[in-house]
């Protein structure tokens, strides 16, 4: 047996998500049925962690043992033959067979991205939330990330259908990126703002609860100093709403000296 290691990019728009699930219709789903079809295997695939219904990734991480000889570099051709247009692998490496993407991964960054012009994007508009107004105090939204940074108990920015006993999570880093290249001159666009979190584990729509809360600072509805204090509260009540999903994207899972750079 070998064990395989590889990355895929995928719009998840049309998917309940990326773990399998009995309602179907999801990344590893599709995954699962192209290996199927290239080798007459059927594998048993272990990701680096699950995304929600409609959420995206840039660099999901995966893995799944295997007696196929195809050499590791020419999986990501033979498979993106048969997958649809929306996944794309993009490397493939053969690794020890006691690694496990979900175990071995030692941070993972997310994005979440709003579109902070008048118009949605038109291309875009299936990846991004859309807040036309009113215009949003960024300084103050980075002046509240940085009172998230550290190890906590992130009860308050957890969904509560969470099934972890423990909440405690390590958050590395977290910053904010605004793109204001397709903002239109004399107006009030302020572009497209990412928010960039960067951890060791997140719970279940932590990202989420984290950007709804942030864009209330950024309305002014609250002050950056009051995520210190929803934090605190260990209570899902305290923070802000979750932000809608297609905004959201995994961006990358770190292995650290684990995996080629």
């Amino acid at each position: 047996m070998r064990n395989l290691c590889m990355t895929v990019a995928y719009d998840g728009t049309h998917y309940n998500g990326f773990q399998t699930q009995p309602i179907g219709q999801t990344v590893q789903d599709e995954l699962e049925a192209s290996i199927l079809a290239l080798t007459g295997d059927k594998p048993k695939i272990i990701a680096s962690g699950r995304t929600d219904a409609g959420v995206h990734a840039y660099a999901q991480v995966f893995n799944f043992h295997t007696s196929s000889q195809i050499p590791a570099d020419r999986w990501p051709l033979a498979l993106n033959a048969r997958l649809p247009q929306d996944i794309v692998l993009t490397r493939s490496w053969e690794v020890p067979l006691e690694f496990n993407s979900r175990h071995a991964a030692k941070r993972k960054t997310y994005r979440y991205t709003i579109n902070a012009n008048r118009f949605p994007d038109v291309f875009q508009r299936h990846m991004q939330f859309h807040h036309p107004a009113p215009q949003l105090n960024i300084e103050d939204m980075r002046e509240g990330l940085q009172y998230l940074i550290g190890t906590y108990d992130f009860t308050s920015f957890a969904s509560r259908h969470s099934q972890k006993t423990n909440h405690v999570r390590t958050l590395l880093e977290a910053w904010i990126e605004v793109d204001v290249s397709t903002c239109r001159p004399g107006t009030t666009d302020q572009g497209f703002i990412h928010i960039f979190l960067t951890g060791t584990g997140f719970l279940q729509h932590m990202v989420r609860i984290i950007t709804g809360t942030l864009l209330q600072v950024g309305e002014g509805k609250r002050r950056p100093e009051d995520m210190k204090t929803i934090l605190l509260a260990c209570d899902r009540a305290a923070a802000g709403p979750t932000a809608v999903s297609k905004g959201l994207a995994l961006w990358n899972v770190d292995y650290g000296d684990l995996l080629p750079q």
